[in-house]
């Protein structure tokens, strides 16, 4: 048995994180909270999102497991405002009801067997730079007029996004006294998609702190959270090997 209420704004958050990789995720309700875990069909990209229960504007939950087409609740949630409520009911049985104001909306679960949630890569990165959400969205906004893979560089004293393109270059360079953080004992880079890194900096833009973690050609992970610290969004990118005589 299902049923939740939310705000507008936090379900957004929740529809456009995780549709940046999949369309169809399996929403996994607990006692104590959502968890959510997708992979990109070409294993590039993967997210790891969990918000807890006092998120939420009401909770009431035996444990469920729906799955959800990200289109379909995402047009539900574009017709309301932020402090809008959305609730969510499902028996286990039949259609999820989805409710905003005098709209109703059913929509038929996915089949679960179809939706295999990743299991998370442990990782130990080396280098993490700690910064301004919107700062990093207006630099990979950036970087993504003139070419769509940005080098990230790092050291003690800078972390530094770059991009060249046929006839241009983008380079923004942020110094340690301008980062809520840094660490790096030795210089590194890697190379990274903005196919993703873009979208996903319109979902992080208005949050105080983001951390981004990688290594020499090594994956990214990226760390923030939402809603008071109740929700957390950890993301993993595939770094693009740069390839010797290229």
């Amino acid at each position: 048995m299902l049923n939740v209420t939310a705000r507008q704004e936090l379900l957004s958050r929740i529809a456009d994180t995780i549709s940046i990789v999949v369309e169809e995720a399996r929403f996994d309700f607990s006692e104590n909270g959502l968890n959510i875990r997708v992979v990109d069909p070409s294993h590039v990209a993967m997210v790891k999102l969990d918000v807890d229960a006092v998120a939420f504007e009401t909770w009431e939950v035996e444990e469920a497991m729906v799955g959800l087409e990200m289109k379909k609740l995402k047009e539900l949630i574009s017709l309301g405002a932020a402090d809008d409520i959305i609730s969510m009911t499902y028996d286990g049985k039949g259609d999820v009801l989805m409710n905003l104001g005098k709209i109703d909306r059913s929509s038929r679960p996915l089949d679960n067997n179809t939706l295999n949630p990743p299991n998370l890569p442990n990782l130990d990165l080396p280098c993490s730079v700690t910064i301004r959400g919107s700062e990093l969205a207006q630099a990979f906004r950036a970087a993504r007029q003139v070419g769509d893979l940005v080098t990230l560089s790092i050291d003690p004293e800078k972390f530094t996004i770059h991009v060249s393109g046929p006839n241009d270059s983008v380079t923004v360079v942020y110094g340690h006294d301008e980062l809520q953080g840094i660490t790096c004992d030795s210089p590194a880079k890697s190379q990274y998609s903005l196919t993703y890194l873009v979208p996903l900096g319109k979902v992080f833009n208005s949050i105080e702190s983001v951390t981004i973690a990688f290594g020499e050609n090594f994956p990214l992970a990226m760390d923030f959270t939402f809603s008071d610290g109740s929700g957390s969004v950890k993301y993993f990118l595939a770094p693009r090997v740069e390839q010797e005589g290229y």
